[in-house]
């Protein structure tokens, strides 16, 4: 089984803090395929920012990652049970779960064996949905500084996974039953200068650079960069696109 990957442990409490939120938009797009509603579980779920929307639907949610850091910053509700696991191998019961999310995570799973899981404990034509956003666009300047920064500043340090997400998932082999899904679902949210300091320091390839350049951090100096097409009072309209693959789980 692929090496366990955690890019997010270290900065934990900042990707809880300035990472975007999901539109109800696309929460109310999945539930509409969902033939019941007795248990969720979500992958990869991180500080359970899905698990939390879901636990208003779903009879129980139980969502798993590896990260014990992002699990300890999880939002908490009754009926939500977290666990540290694999998401390619759980204690989970056979044919227990309605629908199966994983948002902005598959790409670093073991594909084979977490396919080989949904199959063990999705119940019969119970659905896997799989979601993440790709590059954010705010204004044709800051485009340009950001898109600078993420190719030639710190794109050497991006694991080579990210490649799955700059292909909007079309180059993982997503071997379900597909249920076709919209392009337009766009996150869109007002951000001051702070928060998309705080959303690029996020990254898994800043903490990757910071550590093979002796603490250096790159943010700093696209900050400053940043700092003159962006005033530090002014608030700019943010979007991120979503690409959505889901499925039929077939036993």
């Amino acid at each position: 089984m692929k090496k366990v990957i955690d890019n997010f442990s270290i900065q934990s409490s900042t990707y809880k803090k300035f990472r975007p939120e999901y539109p109800n938009e696309l929460y109310q797009l999945i539930l509409s395929y969902c033939e019941g509603r007795s248990a969720c579980w979500d992958c990869g779920t991180g500080n359970g920012q899905v698990a939390k929307v879901l636990s208003n639907d779903f009879d129980k949610v139980y969502a798993t990652d590896i990260s014990r850091n992002q699990i300890e910053l999880a939002a908490a509700r009754s009926n939500i049970e977290y666990s540290v696991s694999r998401s390619e191998e759980t204690r989970f019961k056979e044919d227990t779960f309605d629908l199966i999310t994983v948002a902005q995570a598959i790409h670093w799973f073991d594909f084979e064996s977490f396919y080989r899981e949904v199959r063990r404990v999705g119940k019969p034509n119970s659905r896997l949905c799989v979601w993440g956003y790709g590059l954010l666009s705010i204004d044709k300047k800051v485009d340009e500084v950001i898109g600078n920064f993420y190719n030639n500043i710190i794109g050497p340090y991006w694991n080579k996974e990210r490649g799955h997400v700059d292909s909007n998932y079309e180059t993982i082999d997503f071997n379900f039953e597909h249920i076709p899904m919209p392009t337009t679902i766009e996150i869109k949210v007002d951000w001051s200068f702070e928060n998309l300091i705080g959303y690029l320091n996020s990254w898994s390839s800043v903490q990757n650079y910071i550590k093979i350049n002796d603490g250096v951090n790159p943010v700093d100096r696209v900050g400053v960069e940043l700092s003159k097409c962006w005033k530090h009072d002014e608030f700019k309209k943010v979007v991120f696109p979503i690409f959505i693959k889901m499925g039929i789980v077939k036993k």
